[in-house]
């Protein structure tokens, strides 16, 4: 009777050490499960452009600007998207604000996109390529400065003076509308000779577009171009989105066109894309 009383005391005094054990780990989870939903999720976010006033010594003293610099410190983020072409993204690089006002200015102008013909070529025999309807807007026509302060971050973005822009053309792709691939470098042996030349473009993307309208890249990393179709929509493709950039350089250093800077405007699917494209030269412009 002795030995199955012990055998009882020790089966009786596991069970209660296990129960006891789990109490404790579910008291535990419960704890750290409330203390947990007071703790903020923090997510990664993407800052706008802003300028930067140095205060005390978190630079350091900054260095005596010339007469044509700036006495503070500026920050633009972008995302390298591809180097094989140079494509930067800027996102949130204008306000929705900015945006819709230059689609103001640009709707009571629109006309069908034209192309700069090559060797050969005829309206007729390119009819098809470029489907969207455009204007050209200088910053000197706009009255509120909107077009000037967008120039100057682009200056700032690329390193290129912004004298070195042409005019905005700002465009309109309705559903179907699209561009076939292109350089916007002008090869002097299918175009003639050229006075200056396209080194790089920077595309405001002024609406979202609810499918299709991508601004896409065939030849991503020198793909060869032997056989591709140029009506395709293939390769690097970048979603129009209200208020983002997207530059690219359509020469390489030492001034040669680049051969993956070949790029084209998908179809729009659904809705309606405007975008304000920046033309940059290696020469000053004028108005």
């Amino acid at each position: 009777m002795k030995g199955k009383s012990k055998s009882s005391r020790r089966k009786l005094g596991l069970a209660t050490a296990l129960f006891l054990c789990s109490l404790c780990f579910l008291a535990g989870l419960f704890i750290s499960t409330l203390f947990s939903q007071d703790v903020p999720i923090i997510k990664p976010g993407l800052r706008k452009l802003e300028v930067v006033h140095v205060e005390g010594e978190k630079y350091g003293d900054l260095m005596s600007n010339g007469e044509t610099g700036e006495s503070s410190i500026e920050s633009i983020p972008f995302q390298v998207l591809s180097w094989k072409p140079r494509a930067y993204y800027f996102p949130n690089f204008a306000t929705a604000e900015q945006c819709q006002h230059i689609i103001e200015m640009a709707k009571v102008n629109l006309k069908p996109s034209t192309l700069a013909l090559r060797k050969g070529e005829t309206e007729e025999s390119t009819k098809g390529t470029r489907t969207s309807s455009g204007t050209f807007i200088s910053s000197s026509e706009d009255k509120t400065g909107t077009l000037d302060l967008i120039e100057k971050k682009i200056a700032k973005a690329t390193s290129i003076p912004q004298n070195h822009g042409e005019a905005f053309n700002v465009l309109r792709y309705e559903i179907g509308q699209k561009y076939d691939s292109h350089y916007d470098a002008f090869n002097p042996s299918e175009y003639g000779p050229q006075s200056s030349q396209r080194v790089a473009s920077f595309l405001l993307y002024l609406s979202d577009v609810e499918e299709g309208g991508e601004t896409m890249f065939p030849f991503e990393n020198g793909m060869s171009i032997e056989g591709y179709d140029y009506r395709q929509c293939v390769g690097l493709k970048i979603k129009p989105r209200r208020g983002d950039g997207l530059l690219f350089y359509s020469l390489f250093l030492n001034g040669t066109i680049d051969p993956t800077s070949l790029h084209g405007s998908c179809p729009v699917i659904k809705g309606e894309k405007w975008v304000a494209t920046k033309w940059i030269r290696d020469q000053e412009q004028f108005d």
